[in-house]
């Protein structure tokens, strides 16, 4: 073995002979366990949220395979299409061009180039990660077998009248030119005005009605005035009317619930055709929607004077002039919340469109009822109320973009019956194909009909939504759907359980019967070290790859998995990553120092004569085998549970402990001795590296190798237990025994005495039967700790001038008589006193202040808490440690 352990060396090697071997495929006669990936945009890079999710997703494969399940990861990329057509569209303004310029047929055909040539290169970096898919199954979401299950869909969805086409609200992307789903446009408090406006009375323009606004550019789309019905102060002005400003257009005052009279001025403007609540309140009084602004941002006809201005361009002269006519009675300055494109960034408008839609109520009650019955459970369990809010309200799902890169929508129109345009009342078929459409068309409406298809494209999520069975060859019915669907657990990110999630669930249901996982794992969001959100702009990202390449794939593995702990969001800095290459390189020193000596091992664990240390590091080992997997076992899902057990097991009990114990022996001469230790050695480590191989797979693979052994070791088998005697007394003893090796670290350590100083060490038991069980055993003590002189024994008394502390069941003693200079050891103790009960006042001083506590993200104060619990355990420790100076 190499005298260090270098992860650049082997990770390739061993990828490629996984793959040559067909080590990712589904194997045997097991019982199946499939996974479905997340599909990363075509478009995208592999981020640290990558990682995370994908590393999570590896770990169970590879548990799953080791416990002979017939295991699939199925992979693929989705197609992005806002995402993909937005930076194939950058591409082409380099070269002063447009997708307008090469049309929409060539267009696509640039996107498919793009795609080839660029859309590999996430699944390259989930290679260099470890991740174990099926990759001879590659998938995309238009993908020829795909893009058959999306028009299957939608026929089935239209012909049970579930699709529909209608006018309604959208959120408009000026900049994008297309619709946006709800969940596509982010909320963000900004800096705003609330205008307050006076709108005179028709035939009496002394009086009138103000009302507040912070948008005084859609007034021209104004259709009424609403205020409430008891509210005194406007009762006598119902059904008269009032002048929009600037434009003179009579609109009348209504009663209507939506106007608040403890809100703003109680008068509110309703513009249906430019605001949500508008639309429902002019539904409810039948009046019609009038458009005020184009699809671009800019004022129509309806604005008079101002049609053609930019919508905030408009704004400020509108205000001016306002003001200037006496018609802008204050101005507020206010927080509010205005709505931004998720991918373009620009300000939302809501707009109204023609548009396809989903109806959510039939398909949303099923998915309800499947969580509420627990045929799929969410992990950690408060998730299920985020998948909860986002159903319940049932919000038909608009479904159309305004793009050309997607699963145009398999709409054909009749437009020969209305004049060669494609009108509302047009009317349209849904087909599979554009044969399937002319045929029904023709029976319907005679041979010389004509049609065009529908040019709008699906949302994303609607082909997304389809992933567990349209992988699968759904809607065929193939021995892969039939084996592997359902499928058994998702790994995701809570911002998509909306977005992904739910749809897959009414999707499943609907089309397959199951639904199409029993549990949906929710891991937290990385975040830098400060808690900010990474992210480009504000340059706070860490480059996985860049950590892989500078720590190795088994590092920046491990160090995710320790720190994924019940969905909570993770503080990341690439120190994190530091602990895991330590982690590996304990384990490679270890096997290293051992490898030499291995040929001494016997074949099998029978006839040795094991000593206590072997009996104890074989019941370790089958403990943490079972700990570990019950911690992996769905729908447990504890990732962090069981890398720190494996963490603890390897560099404590392992490494630290039994080979420094039988170290002597290891490397003795030959013997029985050294027969036991070796052959206790390689057992273990073969079932160590097995289970610590879903987390760390290339250096265990490696290590595996240097065993002598021929098989690989990621479609080996997971450990089972050796049901090694060790009895309740024994496992006392050992555990005394390490305690007092802890306790003299400990005032070693509390000391600053060198690790290489041999201490006397005293230890008093309180018990007869303990000091029995641990003087025969006093070798294990000896070699984990650098001792002079040993003392174990019930009468052992205090030395004057020594360091003490408790173990169960007992005291440990360390003369320090020539050690240390007593007076100067009390000053720097007394010292160090008194700097940390002055921390404790000004940590209980800080959080006595109700401000700061109640302020604080909850993490900071509860980081601020440890301190303080911290700094009080180091006050009792020093000042026990003056008291034993005396």
């Amino acid at each position: 073995m190499d005298s260090r352990y270098s992860p650049q060396d082997i990770e390739a090697k061993w990828y490629a002979t996984w793959e040559k071997a067909g080590s990712f495929e589904p194997r045997g006669q097991g019982k199946p366990f499939t996974i479905v990936i997340p599909p990363p945009n075509v478009t995208g890079a592999l981020h640290m949220g990558h990682a995370l999710n994908n590393t999570l997703q590896d770990v169970l494969i590879r548990f799953k395979r080791l416990q002979g399940y017939r295991t699939l990861w199925q992979p693929g990329t989705d197609h992005a299409g806002i995402a993909t057509q937005s930076v194939v569209e950058r591409t082409l303004q380099k070269d002063g061009k447009s997708k307008h310029d090469l049309g929409r047929e060539k267009f696509i055909e640039h996107v498919w180039a793009w795609k080839n040539e660029y859309g590999g290169r996430i699944v390259e970096q989930l290679k260099r990660l470890g991740c174990s898919c099926d990759w001879s199954r590659l998938r995309f979401t238009m993908d020829d077998g795909l893009s058959k299950a999306v028009r299957e869909v939608f026929v089935r969805l239209h012909e049970d009248g579930l699709i529909y086409r209608g006018a309604r609200l959208v959120n408009w992307c000026p900049k994008l030119q297309t619709a946006l789903a709800d969940e596509e446009v982010e909320n963000k408090e900004s800096k705003g005005h609330f205008w307050s406006i006076r709108y005179p009375l028709e035939g009496n323009p002394g009086e009138g009605i103000v009302v507040a606004t912070t948008r005084p550019e859609t007034l021209f789309g104004d259709v009424a005035v609403a205020v409430h019905a008891e509210d005194e102060r406007y009762k006598h002005l119902i059904g008269k009317r009032v002048l929009i400003p600037i434009i003179n257009r009579a609109i009348p005052i209504i009663a209507d619930e939506h106007a608040d009279p403890t809100k703003g001025t109680g008068a509110v403007k309703i513009t249906p055709a430019h605001d949500f609540n508008d639309f429902e309140v002019g539904q409810r009084h039948q009046l019609k929607p009038i458009v005020a602004m184009n699809l671009d941002a800019t004022l129509n006809h309806e604005a008079g004077p101002y049609a053609g201005m930019e919508r905030f361009a408009a704004r400020k002269k509108l205000v001016a002039e306002l003001e200037e006519k006496g018609l802008l009675v204050s101005v507020e300055d206010r927080l509010i919340n205005i709505p931004y494109c998720y991918r373009s960034g620009d300000v939302v408008e809501p707009s109204l469109l023609s548009q396809w839609y989903v109806k959510m109520r039939p398909l949303a009650e099923p998915a309800l009822a499947c969580v509420d019955r627990g045929d799929t459970r969410f992990v950690p369990e408060r998730y299920v109320k985020t998948y909860r809010q986002w159903l319940e309200p049932f919000r038909d799902w608009c479904i159309s973009r305004q793009l050309w890169w997607g699963h145009q929508i398999p709409v054909w129109y009749v437009i020969s019956e209305t004049g060669g345009k494609v009108l509302d009342s047009t009317p349209h078929i849904a087909a599979r194909s554009e044969k399937d459409a002319r045929k029904q068309a023709v029976a319907k409406f005679g041979p010389d009909c004509t049609l065009k298809q529908e040019e709008d494209v699906l949302d994303t999520w609607f082909s997304s939504a389809l992933w567990p069975f349209s992988t699968l060859g759904w809607p065929d019915e193939t021995p892969d759907l039939k084996a592997f669907y359902p499928t058994d657990v998702l790994v995701t990110a809570r911002d998509i359980i909306y977005f992904w999630v739910a749809r897959m669930i009414f999707s499943g249901l609907k089309f397959m019967g199951p639904a199409p996982f029993h549990t949906v794992y929710i891991h937290g969001t990385i975040l830098d070290e400060k808690g900010q959100r990474m992210s480009k702009s504000k340059g706070n990202g860490i480059d996985p790859i860049e950590m892989i390449g500078q720590f190795g794939a088994d590092a920046v593995r491990f160090a995710l998995l320790t720190l994924t702990t019940e969905g909570q969001d993770i503080k990341l800095s690439p120190v994190k990553f530091e602990g895991g290459r330590n982690f590996a390189n304990k384990l490679w020193n270890a096997v290293r120092f051992v490898h030499p000596h291995l040929s001494s091992a016997a074949p099998s664990l029978e006839g040795l004569e094991l000593s206590l240390a072997d009996r104890w590091i074989l019941k370790r080992c089958d403990e943490t085998v079972r700990e570990v997997a019950e911690a992996l076992e769905p729908p447990n899902l504890r990732f962090s549970d069981a890398a720190q057990a494996l963490y603890r097991f390897t560099w404590d009990d392992f490494c630290s402990r039994y080979l420094e114990i039988r170290k002597k022996d290891i490397t003795g001469e030959d013997g029985p001795a050294k027969r036991a230790a070796t052959t206790v050695f390689r057992a273990v480590l073969r079932d160590l590296i097995a289970i610590l191989h879903p987390f760390m797979p290339y250096i265990t693979e490696e290590i595996h190798s240097h065993l002598g052994e021929t098989d690989l070791l990621v479609t080996g088998q997971w450990p089972k237990s050796r049901q090694v005697e060790f009895s309740a007394a024994e496992q006392k003893t050992m555990d005394g025994l390490i305690a007092i090796v802890e306790a003299v670290r400990q005032i070693r350590g509390g000391y600053s005495l060198p690790p290489q100083q041999a201490l006397d060490v005293r230890v008093q038991m309180d018990s007869k039967d303990s000091v029995a069980a641990l003087l025969p055993q006093q070798s294990i003590i000896l070699g984990l700790e650098k001792i002079g002189n040993l003392e174990i024994g019930s009468g052992i008394v205090k030395p004057s001038f020594a360091a003490s502390t408790l173990i169960p069941g007992g005291k440990v003693y360390v003369p320090l008589e020539g050690l240390l200079d007593p007076n100067a050891e009390r000053l720097r103790l007394g010292k160090e006193l008194e700097k940390a009960k002055s921390f404790v006042v000004t940590q209980e001083n800080k959080l006595r202040n109700e401000k700061f506590v109640q302020g604080a993200p909850a993490d900071v104060v509860e980081g601020e808490r440890e301190k303080l619990r911290s700094q009080i355990n180091k006050v009792a420790k020093l000042e026990e440690a003056l008291r034993d100076l005396g």
